[in-house]
């Protein structure tokens, strides 16, 4: 029971409750005494009126009439003068006297708790003002047994009514909050089991309904995350699928551009001089080709593979990259420059710096040639103290705001239509395994601007 919030929240219910019924009792059971004493008093003044009434009592009437207020004598002050109306013979001393006209709620509570736990008799004196004008004081002297066995009964009869009070309250909450918290918890719970089950079944998304504001807010953002989820496993499934489609055409393509590789050899023996000016270039890029379907395939096993590090000309390879992209500019208004020291070695995958930078500049060239205006795209790169650094720039229309924010994430940060959103996640993935960084350093509508950090590490 204690196990289960239910349990434990009727448990301290239940705790509570009495605690609270305590703190209740003390005034209380101070107030029946006081009550008790002030009877008392009254019984003793009305006995003491019918003395009064008739100064001849017999002996006999007079121990009636004090037995009858429970009282062993009865003291009156009337007009300024202190007189023994009634007595009797007292069985021992008199132990405390208690003034009822100045004491305080907590002398009252105090002495309350002290005639509850004491558990012998005793003689009291109990002094009061009667009512009605029957004197100016009054005083009593009697025996605390009644008294006792009167606030114990009471005492009793408030525990137990105490007791069930606190039960039937801790039942009520214990319905209301298996009613109103546990069942919806237990509702969400089997929708949480419900959905791990099958978390790319979209059906099974929790649908928020709890009335209670915390529990919605809480099914609310178990559906933002399941929903996340959802979309997440699915997206792996189209890259799983993907991976599969492109490792196969890129199977098929190999081979075919092997077979091209074949026929640029024999050009290259053309003797006609524009031939052997392109022939060149073309053997390249088909051997890059050749090399990308192989990439891709290992990439469709594991990862990108790890670069093979060495030093190679950057100005040659941005060349490269140049003249491939002007191939592909046509009539457009598009203006490629570069500023790279020809003397400038980098140490690094060639192919794979190929690959990177090549998407960034067609990245480039694609987002000025959609505009329709006329652009510029600008390589520079130059050497630091610790590392090399490439940037590539830019006047096209900038990034919108939803490719900024899954800039380097597959599928999501496409800046145009059609855009598969891979290259930027490409290019990133490269840098990353040379231990360097892509960073993009400004877009807006003058354009954009990458930089690309390769640490020289140890050059020895």
């Amino acid at each position: 029971m204690l196990t289960s919030l239910s349990g434990r929240f009727l448990f301290l219910t239940v705790i509570f409750v009495m605690l609270a019924e305590v703190l209740i009792f003390v005034p209380s059971i101070a107030r029946f005494r006081e009550d008790f004493l002030e009877s008392r008093l009254e019984r003793a003044k009305i006995a003491s009126l019918a003395l009064l009434a008739d100064d001849m009592l017999s002996e006999e009437l007079e121990a009636e009439l004090l037995d009858n207020a429970g009282v062993f004598n009865v003291v009156l002050r009337r007009d300024s003068m202190r007189q023994l109306v009634l007595t009797s013979p007292i069985p021992g001393e008199v132990d405390v006297t208690f003034d009822l006209r100045e004491a305080s709620a907590w002398d009252l509570m105090r002495d309350a708790l002290y005639r509850l736990i004491a558990g012998e008799p005793a003689i009291i004196r109990v002094i009061g003002a009667p009512s009605r004008d029957a004197g100016q004081l009054i005083e009593v002297t009697m025996d605390t047994t009644e008294l006792r066995t009167a606030m114990v009964d009471y005492g009793l009869r408030i525990l137990l009514l105490s007791a069930a009070i606190s039960v039937m309250t801790a039942l009520l909450l214990f319905l209301a909050v298996r009613r109103l918290m546990v069942h919806p918890i237990k509702r969400v719970i089997g929708h949480m089991m419900r959905y791990a089950e099958a978390p790319e079944d979209a059906r099974r998304i929790i649908a928020p309904s709890a009335r209670v504001r915390e529990l919605r807010e809480a099914e609310q953002a178990l559906q933002a995350l399941e929903t996340q989820l959802t979309q997440a496993l699915r997206q792996k499934e189209r890259l799983a699928q993907l991976g599969g489609a492109v490792a196969r055409v890129s199977h098929d393509l190999r081979n075919i551009l092997t077979s091209a590789q074949l026929f640029t050899d024999r050009i290259e023996m053309s003797e006609d001089p524009a031939v052997k000016r392109m022939a060149p270039k073309l053997v390249n890029s088909i051997s890059r080709a050749v090399s990308l379907c192989e990439n891709t395939l290992a990439f469709g096993r594991a990862e990108e593979p790890a670069p093979s590090l060495t030093l190679f000309n950057f100005a040659e390879l941005t060349n490269e990259v140049l003249e491939a992209e002007r191939l592909a500019i046509g009539d457009s208004d598009l203006s490629l420059s570069e500023d790279v020291p020809a003397s400038l070695m980098i140490r690094g995958d060639p192919e794979q710096i190929y690959r990177a930078l090549a998407n960034l500049v067609r990245n480039a060239r694609q987002a000025i040639i959609a505009t329709g205006k006329p652009g510029e795209i600008s390589v520079a790169a130059w050497a630091e103290d610790e590392a090399w650094v490439i940037n590539v720039t830019d006047t096209g229309p900038g990034l919108p705001p939803k490719a900024k924010e899954h800039l380097f994430q597959p599928f999501q940060g496409g800046a145009r239509k059609g855009g598969s959103g891979l290259g930027l996640p490409i290019v990133s993935e490269l840098i990353r395994g040379h231990g360097g960084t892509l960073a993009l350093k400004r877009s807006d509508e003058t354009g954009s601007c990458f930089e690309i950090r390769l640490p020289m590490g140890d050059m020895s």
